[in-house]
């Protein structure tokens, strides 16, 4: 499985369409086997998802995230984890636990659009992309 974050600085970048660098990890497992730091070399928005793509990527952890680059990621069969703030490595790790814990604040929501940060959508109303929800949802509400 390939992960990639939005990065900056050895942090999660915040904003998707305006990232210069994902850094991508190989994963086994719940183990990281490696990571390389890949420029985008310029693409925006629409562009990233297909970048993503060609690299192979399964799943991508971000910041903010609008409603257009979520569509374009599901259209590419990328899954997302948005709102996510800290330390890149930290961020893919605890993703590999099941303790990432995303935020509303990095969905990118535009007047009164429903609540999605990116996920496949399961049902009506509020989805955050996983196909199952612990411990009480992903804090949105």
């Amino acid at each position: 499985m390939r992960i990639a974050v939005t990065y900056e600085d050895g942090a999660v970048f915040q904003h998707f369409g305006k990232t210069a660098q994902f850094k991508i990890y190989d994963v086994n497992g719940d183990r990281i086997l490696g990571a390389q730091v890949v420029d985008t070399n310029g693409a925006g928005h629409g562009a990233l998802a297909d970048f993503l793509k060609r690299e192979q990527v399964d799943i991508l952890i971000c910041g903010g995230i609008g409603a257009g680059a979520q569509t374009a990621l599901m259209n590419a069969g990328i899954l997302f984890r948005g709102g996510i703030a800290g330390g890149a490595d930290a961020a893919v790790q605890a993703y590999l636990d099941g303790t990432l814990a995303e935020s509303s604040a990095g969905c990118c929501h535009h007047h009164g659009e429903g609540h999605s940060c990116g996920h496949h959508h399961h049902g009506e109303g509020h989805s955050c992309g996983h196909h199952r929800h612990e411990g009480g949802g992903c804090g949105h509400h």
